[in-house]
């Protein structure tokens, strides 16, 4: 499994960082989780191939890891390149999954349903098993953030496990859910003296980590609060049991079964 970090930042417009966007590799299939309005442009400046996309996951339904559906679908549906697709896309998310993109829609009349290739809209059930692309289990789980946020587990078929919380408040659930993940990505919106408490600070993504114990966390979610912050500085107040990497756009991460891996050193 693969992780590339498309956008690392939020709603709030930044030089370095973009909407959040997160593209994975498993065994020849792809998938992004959340479809901001920059994902699509940071997909084809990281060299990836958009066209042949298996599916979509979306933990919300702010505009910040939503907006970008529509572009998404207008341009698939008028790019000569997705009239040779024919394979179906997916687009997972909570509940009320299809009346945002009905909403996104009827704006205009854009037919947005109607592409070369077949579309799937799929409302998942919150901790119940679903396959968001062959060969990769997921499991998602209701978050403290809208009624509708959730983050999600992916398992591929070597056993790699990924957790991505996504925008989410603090709850204790969220250490049991990434317990022992291969990796957690997590919401670290701001340094400290969060705003609100739908969002994580610092401190509180240190302590879901802690108790989580992941091979490896990613923080991201970035506000600009963070600009001029030394992270490594700031890490050093807190006893950690994994590397934690703060999020830049482009960031590339392999992720192997851990289990698998110590097996073999050993």
């Amino acid at each position: 499994m693969k992780l590339i970090v498309l956008g690392s930042g939020t709603s709030v417009p930044h030089a370095k960082r973009s909407s959040s966007a997160y593209w994975v590799e498993s065994s020849g299939r792809t998938l992004l989780m959340d479809c901001s309005t920059s994902a699509i442009t940071r997909i084809l400046a990281e060299g990836l191939d958009w066209i042949t996309l298996d599916s979509i996951w979306i933990s919300h339904f702010h505009l910040d890891h939503c907006g970008g559906l529509a572009p998404f679908l207008a341009g698939a549906k008028h790019s000569s390149e997705m009239k040779k697709r024919t394979k179906p896309l997916r687009i997972f998310g909570a509940e009320g999954l299809r009346k945002l993109l009905d909403g996104f829609n009827e704006v205009n009349n854009y037919k947005l349903f109607e592409q070369p290739f077949p579309l799937e809209i799929v409302e998942i059930e919150s901790l119940e098993k679903f396959e968001i692309a062959p060969g990769l289990e997921a499991v998602a789980m209701s978050t403290p953030h809208t009624d509708e946020s959730h983050a999600i587990h992916l398992r591929d078929a070597e056993g790699a496990t990924l957790v991505y919380t996504a925008d989410t408040g603090f709850t204790e659930t969220l250490s049991a859910f990434a317990r022992h993940v291969d990796l957690l990505v997590i919401d670290a919106s701001f340094p400290k003296s969060k705003p609100s408490e739908k969002h994580l600070e610092f401190s509180e993504a240190m302590y879901v980590i802690r108790k989580a114990e992941p091979n490896r966390a990613v923080v991201t979610h970035l506000y600009p609060e963070w600009d001029g912050v030394d992270f490594e500085r700031e890490l050093e107040n807190f006893s950690v049991p994994c590397e934690v990497i703060q999020a830049l756009d482009g960031l590339a991460l392999n992720i192997r079964n851990s289990e698998e891996r110590k097996a073999k050193n050993v």
